[in-house]
């Protein structure tokens, strides 16, 4: 399989940066780097009467890794949506946050009291492909350091160009910016690890891609924005100390537990691994669909980032793709825990110099690493399908019902969020097709402390009755473009209470009519 094969091509990449990193740095006999922790700074300046506390770390990186650059103002600053709770809990005062001052930050006209803002520098495979990258329409303005000490990347999408924005004019429309504050907030609202949104902006200028839209700049937080593709940057130019700057500043940042040590780039990757098992179990258990997992869309925080070209799965089908420009089914929802383990593996090839001088070991070592990512995988998403199902504890057959059931819904051609909530709300008895496994499970769930009360509950706080459904998603949008957000402004609040089974109306929990084609895009 793809995912077990890990070569160090990077030589052969570095001949398309011949001026990036000094000779010593792309020799194969440079001498090991030395491992200092690197504390992150704190800001110097208290926070502003407003709020703004940022902090600038990803900066005291080696300049190769980001460059410079400030958003470009836009003619009629207008906001769409604040997120409120979120501000707070940044620390930040919405009220200013919704003055002209507030909104002027959010447009990239103004910047926030302490800001430096940069773009970061990296690579990625893009479907499969290898390419450099960079943010091309993403503008870093700072860490904002949260009143309970967290460090929160504030970043602006559509704020203009960058030098890496090849030729592009780095804007965003309204449409797929409010989609992404839609799905992060359901996404975060389903206890899954992700960005988020705390703005959209509209700009007052038309962006043109096939037809012309409107124009708005989405304000994203982030644990931070170091992926895959920022260690693929370094590794192709054979900068390696840069990579070795990353290693230790990735450590600090988001596995503060891992202490310094000569293996530090082998204990990223089992850490970075390990996140990214659970992550994409909690993807597979709720029928999410990213779209377009290539390599610099996987944050090593574990947050789900990049809302592109995803939607939820309606009928259950492992080949489910929604992207356009999927047209071979490479990011469909049951290639993901696959797929996640092959970039993965380019993850550890971008780290081979750092974890064994000799690359035979390094790459033995970097394979034994990644062997417990299938079995990490496996074992989150049976504990959650038990969850799921109601069962408390383990049994060695569960997973067997678990997967019977999944293939009765894929003949069925069975909604997978609705399957669930039937079966929490006990009304799939109804439908002759599941009456024997609902035997088997019955049976099972009777060999299980706590009693019939003490499974609903489980199954309850894990199985949603309100996912964005991707027609309604669409409807609330176009009636956005047109002005008006009550569509948009009603599914924000069902998303955001996911488990609540008398909040929705009958036809916000169904899905798309049979024969429904939905399909989504990328980088509009």
């Amino acid at each position: 399989m793809l995912w077990q094969q890990i070569s160090h091509d990077w030589a052969s990449r570095r001949s398309e940066f011949p001026s990036q990193a000094p000779a010593a740095a792309r020799s194969p006999s440079a001498p090991a780097f030395p491992r200092p922790t690197m504390p992150l700074s704190l800001p110097a300046n208290p926070p502003s009467p407003t709020g703004w506390h940022l902090g600038h770390s990803y900066a005291e990186l080696p300049d190769s890794l980001h460059r410079l650059v400030e958003p470009t103002p836009v003619r009629a600053p207008e906001l769409v949506i604040l997120n409120a709770p979120l501000a707070r809990e940044l620390g930040l005062d919405p009220n200013h946050l919704t003055s002209p001052e507030g909104v002027a930050i959010f447009a990239g006209n103004a910047l926030p009291p302490g800001s430096h803002p940069l773009c970061q520098a990296y690579a990625g495979h893009q479907y499969g492909h290898f390419t450099t990258l960079g943010d091309g329409r993403a503008i870093l303005l700072g860490e904002q350091i949260t009143p309970d000490q967290r460090r929160m990347d504030i970043q602006l999408k559509g704020s203009g160009p960058t030098p890496f924005s090849r030729r592009g004019d780095g804007r965003a429309a309204l449409g797929p910016m409010l989609r992404e504050f839609l799905i992060s907030e359901a996404m975060h609202a389903l206890g899954i690890p992700t960005t988020r949104s705390l703005a959209v902006t509209a700009t007052g200028e038309t962006v043109w891609r096939e037809s012309p839209l409107k124009g708005a700049v989405l304000t994203r937080i982030a644990a931070s924005h170091l992926r895959v593709g920022t260690f693929e940057w370094p590794a192709a130019h054979g900068d390696l100390p840069a990579s070795q700057a990353l290693v230790r500043y990735t450590l600090d940042r988001h596995f503060p537990e891992i202490p310094a040590s000569p293996s530090d780039a082998l204990a990223l990757l089992r850490a970075v691994a390990s996140r990214q098992a659970g992550l994409i179990a909690q993807w597979q258990l709720i029928g999410f669909v990213h779209g377009v997992m290539n390599t610099d869309n996987m944050a090593l925080s574990g947050e789900t980032i990049d809302y592109g070209p995803c939607a939820f799965m309606d009928r259950y089908d492992p080949a489910t793709v929604f992207s356009s420009i999927d047209r071979q089914g490479r990011y469909a929802y049951g290639n993901q825990p696959s797929i996640g383990q092959w970039n993965l593996a380019r993850f550890a090839e971008a780290l081979l110099p750092l974890i064994d001088p000799d690359e035979p070991r390094a790459i033995d070592a970097a394979k034994e690493a990644l062997a417990s990512y299938a079995d990490a995988f496996q074992s989150h998403w049976l504990h959650g399908m038990r969850a799921k199902l109601g069962l408390a504890n383990a049994e060695p057959e569960d997973e067997s019902l678990a997967r019977s059931l999944l293939d009765l819904m894929q003949n069925e051609r069975a909604d997978f969020t609705g399957t669930f909530a039937a079966l929490t709300d006990e009304s799939l008895a109804g439908i002759p097709a599941f009456s024997s496994w609902l035997e088997a499970w019955e049976a099972r769930r009777s060999r299980q402390p706590g009693g019939p009360q003490s499974s609903h509950d489980l199954m309850a706080r894990s199985n949603p009755a309100v996912i964005p459904r991707n027609h309604l998603v669409e409807n609330a949008l176009r009636s956005a473009d047109t002005g008006d957000l009550r569509p948009f402004e009603r599914m924000l609040a069902i998303c955001r209470e996911p488990f609540r089974r008398d909040l929705a109306t009958p036809a916000e929990r169904q899905p798309a009519p049979e024969g429904a084609c939905y399909q989504t895009f990328c980088g509009t």
